[in-house]
Order: structure tokens, then C-alpha cells, then sequence
């Protein structure tokens, strides 16, 4: 099969989130005049190494945009596979000015080096001071680029100097409604590796 996308591909559901996967689920927390937000994102990413630096990006203005760009700050929260539910009750489209920490029965702690909420039991979070905010062509979508200034781990996730995935095997957006969870993570060493 062979589609453009401005012809339609003629399917039941869109294939485009599906033929992208897995990908990592931002869970973004921003503060604002109205108080605490947290939504997740699937298009959410690393873009660079030194200094580090995220993005994610927002299709329609939301509460989560409208906060970062008021207060020029953000935290990237990974989402464990315990938490799926919880991080499916913060995707709820719930009247603006809601807190969904509390929405969804989430306890949250400060970030260190920004004004900011983030998820207490997160297997970790990232702090970010926004770069840039990118309208993309259609104007219905945003993509919010941000350079990491702290980061948080859990302890009982630290093996021998690594971060370890497989303890708390963390949750990639699928298409549709599927998700996935990493539970088994191995190994390839490159071909320069010595």
C-alpha cells in the first residue's frame, strides 16, 4: 500500500502513529496563573547531548503550552508501566485550571531548578528551561524544545552506576490506543566499540 497523506490512506484509523513506534511517553508537568498542570505526550524525545536537551510536541493549544510559555519552564516525568493508569487519567480532557495531580491521585514534589511541579515517584524527571516553542505548518501543532538544568533518579532504580529500564520497564506510546512496555532491554555493542 502507497498513500499521500493530503489524498487520505483510505483506512479505518490513521497508520502514521502506528508506523512510528514505540515511542517514549513525555509526561509534562508546567505550572502556571491557574495552578498545576501534568498530560502526556508521545511525540517526546532527546535532541542533544551537550547540553542536554528535549522537545515534545502539543497538537492544539493546551493547558501544559499556554503554562511553559507564561513561565518559560517545564519537567519531562518518565512513565513507568505501574503508573499507565495514572498517566491515562492525566490525558483527560477535564476544564481548564484543573490540577491533574490531584485529578488522578498523583503525589508531586519541586523540581530543584525551576519553578515547577514533577511526579514524587517518576523514575525520573527531567527539569528544562525552554529554548524555543515552534509552530509547525497547519498551525495546530507546537513543538517545545527545552534544555535539561537538573535531573532526577530514583535510588532503587541505580544498578552498578546504570539507570536500569528493565526495574521499572517504562511505557512507549504504540498507535491507536496501544501501548507497550520495555520489560526486556539487551544489548549491541557497535562495530567501533572497543
Amino acid at each position: 500500500m502507497f498513500y499521500r497523506p493530503e489524498a487520505g490512506h483510505g483506512l479505518p484509523h490513521n497508520p502514521f502513529s502506528a508506523i512510528i513506534a514505540p515511542r517514549p511517553i513525555g509526561w509534562i508537568s508546567s505550572r502556571g496563573p491557574e495552578g498545576d498542570n501534568l498530560a502526556p505526550y508521545s511525540f517526546f524525545n532527546a535532541v542533544a547531548y551537550e547540553p542536554p536537551q528535549v522537545m515534545f510536541a502539543s497538537t492544539g493549544v493546551k493547558d501544559s503550552l499556554r503554562n511553559i510559555r507564561d513561565s518559560g519552564v517545564f519537567a519531562v516525568n518518565i512513565v513507568a508501566y505501574a503508573q499507565r493508569d495514572e498517566m491515562n487519567r492525566t490525558s483527560a480532557s477535564v476544564a481548564h485550571g484543573v490540577d491533574e495531580f490531584a485529578y488522578a491521585g498523583i503525589a508531586k514534589a519541586e523540581c530543584e531548578t525551576i519553578n515547577c511541579p514533577r511526579v514524587a515517584e517518576s523514575p525520573a524527571t527531567l527539569e528544562c528551561v525552554v529554548t524555543e516553542i515552534v509552530a509547525l505548518k497547519g498551525g495546530k501543532s507546537h513543538v517545545v524544545f527545552g534544555e535539561v538544568t537538573g535531573v532526577h533518579m530514583r535510588d532503587d532504580y541505580l544498578r552498578e552506576g546504570r539507570f536500569e529500564l528493565g526495574l521499572f520497564e517504562p511505557l512507549a506510546r504504540l498507535g491507536y490506543r496501544d501501548y507497550a512496555r520495555i520489560s526486556e532491554p539487551f544489548e549491541l555493542k557497535r562495530p567501533d566499540d572497543k
